[in-house]
């Protein structure tokens, strides 16, 4: 029986590390070649993980992967990266906006540089992927793009403390929403997904908070829910705000455990931004 995924591909932005890299290696596993594309060429002291590193690890599960240096900024190297993929494979069949730029900073004390590069990493990036991936994303028929961001959660305490990040995160959402209804005719389905907890990434320890990590579930519950969302075939999650607790729940899964970082804090996990528990 062949894997899940076998023969697709999975386009994954911000994948040399965390998150883009757990489901890099999750879509791998369900038999789909990968293009991992990220900034990262060179490993950082405090930042393991390149592209080229993470090809590796893909090609090791028996798959292709394509490793593309990529700046989500800029619409050109977007383009060509989207060719390449036409060039290699001659098809995509999910694009995952993963990469992300953070600071839990007020409107007063956001450097204009900084509102800039959260607005451009964040919600303008996914509007340049999707538009650019659009046309290989509707041959495929059946295909994806998941927005790592959260449902819109209009409460003061989510939006007055930081502003700048908060409009960055909720524009993907909202283009996600968009994108949902005008491409579900091209059978393309749309949906967000975000974390229930903090996830033991680079953002939390250098950017939140490194007393958060104990606290923390792993990047691999992300993953597993990102895996669950591109096996669903029936376009039942094109327009929603999809937690990844909850997507593992309806598919059965009852025990999170093993993706605490310290299994003896599992009762008292951190809830992620933009959540209310």
């Amino acid at each position: 029986m062949n894997p899940p995924l076998s023969g697709k591909v999975i386009f994954i932005t911000g994948a040399s590390r965390g998150i883009g890299r757990s489901i890099a290696l999750a879509a791998a596993r369900a038999g789909a070649n990968i293009v991992i594309a990220a900034k990262t060429i060179a490993a950082h002291p405090k930042l393991p993980g390149t592209i080229h590193s993470v090809a590796e690890e893909v090609r090791a599960l028996g798959v292709e992967a394509l490793a593309l240096q990529l700046d989500v900024r800029e619409e050109i190297q977007v383009q060509d990266a989207v060719a390449a993929i036409q060039s290699k494979f001659g098809r995509l069949d999910a694009l995952v906006n993963n990469a992300g730029a953070i600071s839990l900073t007020s409107v007063e004390n956001t450097p204009i540089k900084r509102f800039d590069l959260m607005q451009e990493v964040n919600s303008r990036a996914l509007f340049v992927c999707a538009k650019a991936a659009l046309p290989l994303l509707r041959q495929a028929g059946g295909s994806h793009i998941i927005s790592l961001s959260p449902p819109l959660n209009l409460k003061p305490r989510w939006v007055v403390p930081h502003a700048p990040y908060t409009l960055s995160k909720y524009g993907m959402t909202l283009l996600a929403l968009g994108m949902a209804g005008e491409f579900a005719k091209d059978k393309i389905s749309v949906c967000t997904l975000w974390p229930r907890t903090t996830i033991a990434t680079a953002a939390i320890e250098f950017a939140v908070g490194a007393e958060l990590m104990p606290l923390s579930r792993n990047a691999e519950i992300v993953a597993d829910a990102a895996l669950a969302i591109l096996t669903t075939t029936d376009g039942s999650l094109n327009g929603k705000c999809l937690l990844d607790e909850n997507v593992l729940r309806d598919r059965g899964t009852t025990d999170f455990k093993s993706y605490a970082i310290d299994p003896a804090n599992d009762g008292k996990l951190f809830p992620d931004l933009f959540l209310d528990h």
